[in-house]
């Protein structure tokens, strides 16, 4: 009876240590999506892009077919690779932080820089060329996939770098949750977007009541402008949080002054208005981090597209 007993208290122990354990998980998967959030948003503001000018019986299945590639990015390639570099090389960890957030520095300067400079996208004008509908899904569906990398490649590291340490196991499951729960979160935003204007024209034709039908001709009318919110919102993001990662990479490598004078500017802006201090300084706090970033992506822009990406092209032969 006594040994019972004592596999009983061990059973308990054993139980008690799983639950404190699911519990780190929910709370370090809570936090590292929350880090990871202006990426999100910047991954849920340009996936629509892939399905315009696709027939509307279309867009759901492309959408469907991105996400099982984010999925298979995030869990198959990332995962397995961020945990192999935190533990094998975890001082790589910040330099590849900052990379990526020269690339969304870079994505966020360009986009700005083709709104106030607007100019011809090639990859525009080679799917008008595009005869073939299966075919042009099937490119569409291609560079999704490829762009997703990118952002779920960053994703999954500033998700690892905020994660507290622990075994390993409680990593990988956290970065697998966070990697699903992300994917769900964008491509269910992405599809009730893409399909907003059917629904609200089939509410403007069908629905019973004039209030419903006014709604419904409100979102199709609204469609256009919440595109360009999304799109604006998506560049602020980028810009953000390639900033705030670059600013924090560079205290963590030994150059502080950017920080701390983003700081000491946030903090004399919340000092200055004590009603909403918190608030002030974080609004403060992220409109130098993007000023930043949009500063170091338009010093990338002729780098990358005059140096960088004609190097590429000879390599891939094109």
């Amino acid at each position: 009876m006594s040994g019972l007993l004592a596999l009983l208290d061990d059973v308990a122990a054993i139980a008690k240590v799983a639950a404190t354990s699911l519990d780190d998980i929910a709370a370090a998967a809570t936090k590292a999506g929350t880090k990871a959030a202006g990426v999100v948003i910047d991954d849920t503001a340009v996936t629509p892009a892939y399905v315009q000018g696709i027939d509307s019986s279309r867009e759901l299945p492309m959408i469907g077919r991105i996400a099982l590639g984010s999925i298979r990015n995030k869990l198959v390639i990332l995962l397995p690779a961020a945990l192999a570099l935190n533990a094998l090389l975890p001082q790589a960890v910040t330099p590849l932080l900052m990379l990526g957030g020269s690339y969304l520095c870079f994505e966020g300067a360009e986009k700005l820089f083709h709104k106030l400079f607007p100019h011809g996208e090639a990859g525009v004008e080679e799917d008008f060329d595009v005869k073939d509908p299966s075919r042009l899904e099937e490119q569409r569906v291609a560079g999704a996939i490829k762009t997703d990398f990118i952002l779920s490649a960053e994703i999954m590291t500033i998700a690892l770098a905020a994660i507290p340490d622990t075994a390993l196991w409680v990593e990988a499951v956290t970065l697998a949750l966070v990697g699903i729960m992300i994917t769900i979160g964008v491509y269910g935003a992405v599809a009730l977007i893409v399909r907003m204007d059917d629904m609200g024209l089939y509410l403007a034709r069908n629905a019973h009541f004039a209030l419903t039908r006014a709604a419904g001709r409100g979102l199709v009318k609204g469609m256009p402008k919440l595109m360009w919110l999304l799109a604006t919102v998506g560049t602020a993001a980028m810009l953000w949080v390639g900033g705030s990662i670059l600013t924090h990479g560079l205290e963590v490598l030994g150059f502080a002054a950017p920080a701390h004078l983003i700081h000491d500017w946030s903090a004399a802006a919340a000092h200055a208005l004590p009603q909403a201090e918190a608030a002030v300084e974080w609004l403060v706090k992220a409109a130098l981090d993007g000023v930043f970033g949009l500063a170091v992506g338009l010093v990338l822009i002729p780098i990358a597209t005059r140096i960088i990406s004609p190097i590429w092209s000879k390599i891939r032969g094109k």
